[in-house]
């Protein structure tokens, strides 16, 4: 392989600053509750509201602001996201089978009572991440989900399109509260509203670390870093398209990672042109973007599929587009990613808002060991036996003589009891 363009190197993401900052408002939410929380909220985003828990006449003024055709646009994005939720909870399935004489065992999937949504602010208030994290946890039969976002400025609270947003896909509740505080706020409860049991969705580097800490009080999605996107290209396909893919994820911020793998020195070499071409030119995000690519960008030449193969499951990579001639060989080659691409119609951009598949996804090599958040992170798969005296003469002698030699005596006590027991009422018929 060869550079064509390499990235710089980058420093640590979370520094000590970050993790003291995070636990110093973590501790004092835990320790004071409302009083910690209003006092941050105040401090960090100049925000005190009478109430943080949003109101019926709240949502009703966001809805009645939304124009039609966004509402209409946001409903469809609910329903493929519901569509493609569904399809995946028919997959996790309740059994139970006897699996020997007098055994048997059994699983169920049993959703998490609680859970809370956060969507990012800053920047950019990103709609989709709502639909993802809510509906999923709906459909997945979550009784109580709990939606976050942080004020946005210029708005008196949530930015109406985000909060018709989560309204419209069955918050349960809503809080106008962000950052570190809001993760506090729903980790530990608040104004009425109960700590939930996971919390799912994206955030700054303080928001991730903030869930990083909560891990163990509460469940968490995942961790994850600054958006990446990788994309495989040979020599059919269209470097100005290349570029737009690149750039366009290349917006979410200055730190993103966009990585161009090809087998085509040509293709490497216009990419590079065309990218120079957007950030020179009519590019909307090109201050952000152009930064992003200048310090994160990467084009690598590769001497053919295998290696792309090779170089892409290193880098393991969140979004991962394949535009090549025959896209079904890496869909049966690639390993690791968040989540594929295949085709040149196929753009990240169709995923992260309105296809169905979920857009918060592993970063920073995750997905060499995990994927992005499903139907099934709100669901508990648990297991069950049933025993009878047929399968107490069969199991007890194994698990007792396996008991003793770890020298846990007790339990192999608890089996013969239960074996000698079986014999008894045997000898006695």
């Amino acid at each position: 392989m060869e550079y064509l363009k390499k990235a710089e190197p980058i420093g640590e993401q979370v520094t000590q600053d970050i993790r003291e900052s995070v636990s110093e408002i973590l501790a004092a939410a835990e320790k004071e509750g409302i009083t910690a929380v209003r006092r941050y909220s105040e401090q960090l985003d100049d925000w005190n509201p009478e109430s943080f828990v949003v109101s019926e006449e709240e949502i009703r003024r966001a809805e009645d602001s939304v124009d039609e055709e966004l509402k209409g646009y946001i409903n469809f994005a609910r329903e493929q996201v519901r569509n493609f939720a569904q399809l995946q909870r028919e997959t996790l399935v309740d059994f139970e089978r006897e699996t020997l004489p007098g055994v048997v065992l059994g699983q169920k999937q049993i959703p998490v009572n609680a859970a809370g949504c956060y969507a990012p602010g800053g920047r950019y208030p990103v709609l989709a991440s709502t639909i993802m994290g809510i509906v999923t946890a709906k459909v997945a039969g979550v009784k109580r989900v709990v939606a976050v976002a942080p004020p946005r400025r210029g708005e008196n609270g949530i930015y109406p399109p985000m909060l018709y947003t989560m309204a419209s896909s069955g918050a349960d509740q809503i809080l106008h509260i962000g950052g570190v505080h809001a993760l506090a706020a729903i980790a530990f409860g608040i104004e009425g509203v109960e700590p939930v049991d996971i919390i799912i969705g994206a955030g700054n580097a303080y928001v991730t670390e903030a869930k990083r800490q909560l891990f163990g009080t509460i469940g968490i999605d995942l961790l994850a870093g600054p958006t990446e996107i990788l994309i495989m290209a040979d020599d059919s396909a269209d470097p100005r398209l290349l570029a737009a893919d690149l750039l366009g994820q290349a917006e979410h911020g200055p730190t993103s990672p966009a990585i161009l793998l090809t087998t085509s020195r040509g293709v490497g070499e216009a990419t590079l042109r065309e990218v120079d071409r957007w950030l020179e030119g009519d590019w909307p995000t090109k201050d952000i973007a152009g930064e992003a690519w200048r310090n994160r960008g990467e084009a690598v030449l590769c001497e053919g599929d295998e290696e792309m193969v090779r170089v892409s499951d290193e880098y393991a990579p969140e979004h991962l587009e394949v535009q090549t001639r025959d896209s079904d060989w890496f869909l049966e080659h690639l390993t690791n990613y968040g989540s594929l691409f295949l085709g040149e119609h196929s753009t990240v951009a169709y995923s992260d808002k309105a296809i169905g598949t979920n857009h918060v996804l592993p970063t920073e090599r995750a997905a060499r060991y995990t994927g992005g958040l499903w139907v099934g992170k709100f669901l508990k798969t648990v297991t069950y036996q049933k025993v009878s005296e047929e399968g107490t003469a069969q199991i007890a002698p194994a698990a007792a003589a396996i008991s003793d030699t770890e020298f846990m005596f007790g339990h192999a006590l608890t089996c013969r009891i239960r074996q000698e027991r079986v014999e008894e009422k045997t000898a006695a018929r």
